[in-house]
């Protein structure tokens, strides 16, 4: 499994961004994609995932209500829709994938097998 990410870039506080995520290779029926940051010295968290049974998505409390987490199944590709950001968001924006993850796991970075490249997203104040 292969993860290409991409739409990082510098914004304006209160400003947004989309974040891609294309998946290329043997993604299970039941796989999991999720986008995590990493702030300058400071460990890896995680934003949000996308769980394909059921569609379901999940989210950091900090970005509740200002993030979502999409998929276009035609383009495998999972998106991160970024609005209301503040300077605190600024990170590298790091996509994952698994093909077997437990729901009590999914917000732990080490239970993900796949990593793609990091992007940088920068918030000006």
């Amino acid at each position: 499994v292969q993860l290409q990410a991409s739409g990082g870039g510098l914004v304006q506080a209160g400003g947004s961004l989309r974040l891609s995520c294309a998946a290329s290779g043997g993604l299970s029926s039941n796989f999991v994609m999720a986008w995590f940051l990493q702030a300058p010295g400071k460990e890896r968290q995680f934003v949000a995932a996308f769980k394909r049974s059921g569609g379901r998505t999940y989210y950091a409390d900090s970005v509740k209500g200002r993030f979502t987490i999409s998929r276009d199944s035609a383009k495998n590709t999972v998106y991160l829709q970024m609005n209301s950001l503040n300077p605190e968001d600024t990170a590298v924006y790091y996509c994952a994938a698994s093909n077997t993850i437990i729901q009590s796991s999914l917000y732990n970075d080490v239970a993900y097998a796949y990593w793609g490249q990091g992007t940088l997203v920068t918030v000006s104040s």
